[in-house]
């Protein structure tokens, strides 16, 4: 007879020698004799019942040369196995519990040693017994249960006692120091249901009532409280040479890393009320007060009753309880079971999946349905059959596969008293498991093990069939409790994420409403769907732990989560868009935490339609600083609106919406409308001490990258400011006057602090003047007339070529903005001798390759057939040539390429490399800059970035991206040099 059949059976009032109905088979001959000799005195008290003392002896062999803890224990004190074989199991089960409960001693060393005693007595007494079937499971499971709640009532007891003994606590009955206290523990779990397990954990959650609590002599319930928990877990749990009581667990009350061991009735009370999750509903539906002051903990339960037992379910709320359990992808019969490794408890068709069977409808329906709302599971599946949810076969089956596997789970742990559920891999390991059971060969265990295993996940899985997929194939997602699941660590381990215990704990603590996002049940109901695709998304990005990391602060900035988790769940393409940012772009990632509802945008269809104008840009930027109060405040409301448009556009070019060249052209429009915008606020800012210059002109010339239309996200702006004024203006109209240029330079500097300084919202950008006339040298404003005079006769040629990038962005009027042009335009278009000019550009391309040359391909910048290469070909071509055609002049270093082409100033086959080249160039450094802060290092470079790359150079990977661009940069600079000549190095 194998146990499945004997657990059905009571050994009553019979002595366990007597009851004994399952003799394993020994694990070794010799080993057993061996033993047997090592145990006669024992066996010695059943010598005048000969047939009774063979059977113990087989019986004895069989089970303790398969677990090794049983045998210790057997053979350490023969005494007490003498006893144990010569009672009844029930009986002298039900004398260590009473024994337990009075247990005092007036130091914590000798309560600790008997509570330990008693613990290894009731260990082999409930191990032989359940073994042999003179006990069945409700029996074994409940004197488990009742035993913890007897060590902890005499724990508690003497820690009340001694706090009495030391004045902090007054005592009403010395021989119940706990009623009326004040302190209760709940038990959770299977402690609650009083469904123990043979090596379990006790879960629990210790509460207490502070008004209550006869706290004297200036004690503190908090404190003591939390002090006396402490002990408690030391009592229980600790390791001495006796072994230890209980292992005790403490994460399943509200909130377990920001709360005390120990937390108060009200707190709790508030924390369920508000946020409470799903899960903890279905922890609470088995809660217990077992020890302690049971009156407050059975009031305490009574009053979160609503809380656990909802009268009506929305179907977002009936999804997350599903989701409880299903965030474990349910097999629906894909592959078979195998027995090896498997976890008897959490594994597909396992006890967990019996459990949640009955507690999910539980959730679902004991609102209503009072009578569902019992603790154990086996009672719950009958009623559910009587009420008719599910049916009578259903029912059976599922309570004898219950009870069968938790068997089994008793035998895997009482081989060495370890708390696991997993079937060894190893195949003498798992036939001990199979010999407790009852079996003689390992097969026949093993088919059974799968029939019930099969039975389960058939029940399981058509309990949810017409409920939607939320965890796809990527295995085990489970964030519920406060325990690390270890098939989701190999999850995340699978999926790219190196820290997979951090992730758990960060995904876990969204749950527990700690960011305002997260603080309604339907916003984490939301998130729990979410959970498969974020989670893959993220793992997309090859740095998932700090894309992880990014959306945590991310989360934690927004003011609500429904809408976007819902939105998110809708639209994975948006999903991946946002993982990517938070994976490969942390500068974007930084703007998205800061201004989360930059996503409406986003969000709205039209977004990826078009390149915002010059005119949206302006007008956007208008309506922000039209609500400023004070200078301050606009200069703040100016930088948000760049960073949340640099994020935009960013956004454009990830979700390959805008071209590198329209990006640069994007960001230099909002830079000028920046510019244009902020010029009157910092013109009124001056004004209030300095007054005006009546009739007096400026502009803003952009040079450089913002002159030319090719911004990237991390560009400085080189800038020039030009004015004039009437002759006859000698000061401004202020109160503390200044002379006109004084005026300017003033307002120059007032301009460079608008957009540099740092405020409470950052920076907005770099500003360089050093492009005027006489660079650092010269005063920081420019007259127009000494500009132009210094370009007629004083400028360098270097000066000249950064002209041709020079563009008036902002004004005080149309004629003075044409004056400038005309005066560019001309000077540009100055005859100039073409050998003269390439010589020059030749050297200064060797200074500047002498300072800053390199050999690193990602330098696009300063490489040798780099950007500075085309751009000085093109500034080259312009000055030798625009004398004879004008219309070669563009600020836009590809387009004056283009018009060079088409002029006949360069060939076609060297265009044809050119062209594409500084396309590839900027597409590159778009990506580089959006993604990446500092210098860019291709070792260290995330693939995610790499991706990004190889998209944006058109390549099929990131290798053929390196190669080409190798190839590319010998073609430009042997270009360079047909059409500018030798770039050599300057000794020394």
């Amino acid at each position: 007879m194998n146990v499945a059949e004997g657990s059905k059976t009571t050994g009553g009032a019979l002595r366990l020698c007597e009851a004994i109905r399952i003799v394993p088979r020994a694990a070794d001959g010799e080993a057993a004799a061996a033993l047997l000799s090592d145990l006669a005195p024992a066996l010695d008290t059943l010598s005048g019942d000969v047939e009774t003392r063979e059977r113990a002896s087989v019986f004895l062999a069989g089970a303790l040369t398969n677990a090794p803890f049983l045998r210790d224990l057997a053979c350490a004190d023969p005494e007490r196995l003498a006893g144990i074989l010569t009672s009844a199991p029930q009986e002298r089960v039900d004398r260590l519990v009473a024994e337990a409960r009075e247990v005092a001693g007036d130091d914590e060393t000798s309560v600790m040693a008997s509570l330990r005693r008693l613990k290894k007595d009731l260990a082999l007494t409930l191990a032989l017994a359940d073994i042999a079937g003179a006990l069945d499971l409700d029996a074994v499971t409940g004197s488990l249960s009742r035993f913890a709640d007897a060590t902890l009532t005499a724990a508690i007891r003497f820690c009340l006692r001694d706090l009495a003994r030391r004045g902090k606590f007054a005592i009403t009955d010395e021989a119940a120091p706990e009623r009326d206290c004040g302190f209760v523990i709940l038990a959770m779990g299977k402690y609650g249901a009083f469904e123990l397990n043979y090596s379990s954990d006790i879960d629990l959650i210790v509460l207490y009532e502070p008004e209550h609590a006869p706290v004297t002599g200036g004690a503190e319930a908090p404190v003591e409280f939390v002090r006396l928990t402490k002990r408690l877990v030391k009592i229980m749990g600790d390791r001495t040479a006796d072994g230890y009581v209980f292992r005790t667990d403490l994460r399943l009350r509200p909130d377990p890393g920001a709360t005390p061991l120990a937390m108060s009735i009200p707190a709790a009370l508030v924390y369920y009320e508000s946020l409470g999750q799903n899960w903890e509903r279905a922890a609470l539906i088995k809660a217990r007060a077992c020890a302690g002051d049971i009156p407050c903990g059975e009031r305490f339960l009574k009053e979160i009753v609503p809380f656990i037992w909802r009268k009506y379910l929305d179907y977002a709320s009936i999804a997350d309880v599903h989701s409880i359990k299903r965030q474990i992808h349910v097999h629906k019969g894909h592959g078979e079971i195998a027995v090896a490794g498997h976890n008897v408890k959490l594994g597909r068709g396992g006890i967990r999946e019996v459990e949640f069977f009955a507690q999910t409808q539980q959730l679902i329906a004991g609102g209503r349905i009072t009578e569902l709302r019992g603790r154990r599971t086996l009672e719950t599946l009958a009623t559910l059959a009587e009420l008719n949810w599910i049916a009578a076969d259903a029912r059976d089956e599922l309570t004898e596969a219950y009870r069968f596997l938790r068997c089994v789970e008793h035998r895997i742990q009482m081989v060495n008293d370890e708390q696991t559920h997993i079937l060894p891999a190893e195949e003498e390991a798992r036939a001990r498991v199979s010999r407790l059971m009852g079996y003689d060969e390992m097969d026949p265990f093993e088919s059974d093990l799968r029939t019930r295993f099969r039975t389960v996940q058939k029940h399981y899985s058509a309990l949810f069939e017409n409920e939607p997929e939320l965890a796809s194939d990527l295995g085990n997602l489970v964030f519920t409790g406060d325990d690390d699941d270890p098939e989701t660590l190999e999850t995340l381990s699978g999926l790219g994420y190196q820290r997979p215990k951090e992730a758990c704990k960060i995904i876990r603590a969204w749950h527990f409403g700690r960011y305002p996002a997260v603080r309604s049940s339907k916003a984490r109901e939301r998130l729990t769907e979410l959970h498969p695709v974020l989670v893959a998304a993220l793992a997309s990005t090859d740095n998932a732990d700090q894309a992880l990391l990014a959306f945590d602060g991310f989360l934690s900035k927004l003011p609500a989560g429904v809408q976007l988790f819902s939105l998110l769940r809708s639209n994975p393409q948006l999903l991946r868009l946002l993982a990517t940012v938070m994976g490969a772009a942390p500068r974007m990632g930084e703007v998205v935490s800061k201004r989360v509802h930059v996503l409406d945008a986003v969000m709205d269809p039209a977004f990826f339609g078009a390149m915002p104008t010059s005119a949206e840009f302006r007008a956007g930027l208008a309506r922000t600083l039209d609500l400023a109060r004070f200078y301050e405040d606009a200069l703040d409301r100016a930088r948000i609106f760049a960073q949340e448009q640099q994020f935009l556009i960013g956004m454009r070019l990830l979700s390959d919406t805008l071209t590198a060249h329209q990006v640069g052209e994007a960001l230099a429009r909002l830079a000028e409308s920046i510019i244009a915008g902020l010029m009157p606020f910092v013109m009124n800012h001056v004004a209030e001490n300095h007054g005006r210059l009546n009739g007096a002109d400026w502009a803003v010339l952009a040079m450089g990258k913002l002159g030319g239309r090719e911004m990237t996200a991390s560009s400085d702006l080189d800038l020039i400011l030009l004015y004039e004024h009437d002759e006859d203006v000698e000061e401004t109209d202020g109160k503390r006057p200044l002379a006109p240029s004084q005026y300017f330079i003033r307002l120059t500097q007032r301009l460079v602090s608008a957009l540099s300084a740092p405020t409470a919202e950052g920076r907005l950008y770099e500003v360089d003047f050093r492009l005027r006339p006489s660079g650092n040298a010269g005063p920081l404003a420019t007259r127009l007339s000494s500009f132009e005079a210094y370009q007629v006769s004083e400028a360098w040629t270097w000066e000249h070529m950064a002209l041709t990038r020079a563009r008036v962005i902002a004004s005080s009027g149309a004629a003075f903005k044409e004056r400038i042009e005309t005066h560019i335009g001309e000077t540009l278009a100055r005859p100039r001798e073409a050998g003269k000019i390439a010589a020059e550009v030749a050297t200064m391309r060797a200074r500047i390759e002498a300072e800053k040359g390199t050999k690193d391909i990602w330098d696009l910048k300063q490489v040798a057939g780099g950007l500075v290469d085309i751009e000085f070909i093109a500034q080259f071509l312009q000055l030798a040539h625009a004398a004879e055609r004008p219309e070669i002049l563009s600020q836009t270093t590809e387009t004056a390429l283009e018009r060079c082409r088409d002029a006949g100033y360069l060939a076609a086959g060297d265009a044809e490399v050119l062209i594409p080249a500084i396309r590839l160039y900027h597409a590159l450094t778009q990506v580089q800059r959006l993604t990446l802060e500092g210098a860019f290092k291709v070792d260290t470079v995330p693939r995610g970035v790499k991706e990004l790359l190889v998209h944006a150079g058109e390549a099929p990977d990131f290798a053929y991206l390196e190669h080409s661009m190798a190839e590319c940069q010998q073609r430009v600079r042997a270009i360079f040099e047909r059409l500018v000549g030798k770039v050599e190095i300057p000794a020394g």
